[in-house]
């Protein structure tokens, strides 16, 4: 028996290659994980951006609390079993009426990993609405094989690299996932979907987790990192991070630095950010 979907859920999950709106987190809590995030942001000067929007669970209390909840967990075991670890995590926000966008794209482009059984948490801390830019999803799709990926070098693109895949998906394409405050969507890594700009009058927060079963294996070099948050993992498959002691300090942020480097260096192999660097 599923711990926290219905049956339903989980079918419609594994037909459709998603399932949402799905209720994790009080509005007490996300006024409070939210208001942390802000409060970084406020020290730091600028709003969140890379390299810290990336894996941000291995620098900030309230990003490791989202990756360790036990709503979001239990959900997530519901797919994909009980030893679960944490491959990457994303900090999505768009500004109000700006045009940032994501182009239509598969996760597992981005990951290099096998089998293809990666599942994005994505949890929202403000109102992610069609208007504010919430992800748009091709139903199915997952089952639809993986697709030829192109740079985009534009300066609204969110990923870093830009990839994805051309003139196949018009931006009238699509359903719309939208989420409250405090919901989460769940989708699968060859899930085709996207996100256009924010046309709302608040910012549109998000927290995208990349959560793997124990069973995956990596492909390609160098080994990346990844942490258990629950059940146990392989060893060996997976370089070890350690959870979060003390927010931001010296240790967290030489283990953020490494293992965000050792991410991107597979991921961007071959792109123009080589050119740039």
């Amino acid at each position: 028996m599923p711990k926290r979907l219905s049956q339903e859920q989980v079918d419609h999950y594994h037909e459709n290659g998603f399932v949402a709106p799905l209720k994790v987190l009080s509005s007490e809590e996300v006024t409070r994980l939210r208001a942390e995030l802000e409060r970084h942001e406020a020290e730091a000067g600028k709003p969140m951006d890379f390299p810290e929007k990336s894996k941000s669970y291995l620098l900030y209390r309230w990003a490791d609390e989202i990756v360790h909840h036990p709503a979001v967990l239990d959900t997530v075991e519901d797919i994909i079993g009980p030893d679960i670890l944490v491959y990457h995590q994303t900090i999505w926000i768009k500004e109000p009426g700006t045009p940032s966008y994501v182009l239509w794209h598969q996760d597992g482009k981005y990951f290099f990993l096998e089998p293809h059984l990666h599942i994005t948490a994505w949890v929202a801390l403000s109102d992610a609405s069609a208007e504010s830019g919430c992800i748009h999803v091709l139903p199915g799709s997952h089952k639809w094989g993986d697709f030829e990926h192109e740079d985009d070098t534009g300066d609204s693109n969110m990923i870093k690299r830009g990839q994805g895949i051309p003139k196949l998906f018009d931006d009238q394409t699509g359903v719309p996932m939208e989420l409250q405050p405090g919901e989460m969507s769940l989708h699968h890594t060859d899930l085709i979907h996207c996100s256009r700009g924010n046309g709302g009058g608040d910012r549109r927060i998000g927290v995208g987790t990349s959560y793997i079963p124990a069973s995956v294996n990596q492909i390609g070099a160098p080994k990346r990192t990844a942490l258990t948050v629950r059940g146990q993992a392989r060893t060996g498959v997976f370089g070890e991070e350690k959870r979060l002691v003390h927010e931001m300090s010296k240790e967290a942020k030489a283990a953020h630095a490494r293992s965000v480097s050792l991410f991107r260096q597979l991921q961007d192999s071959g792109s123009f950010l080589d050119e740039a660097s």
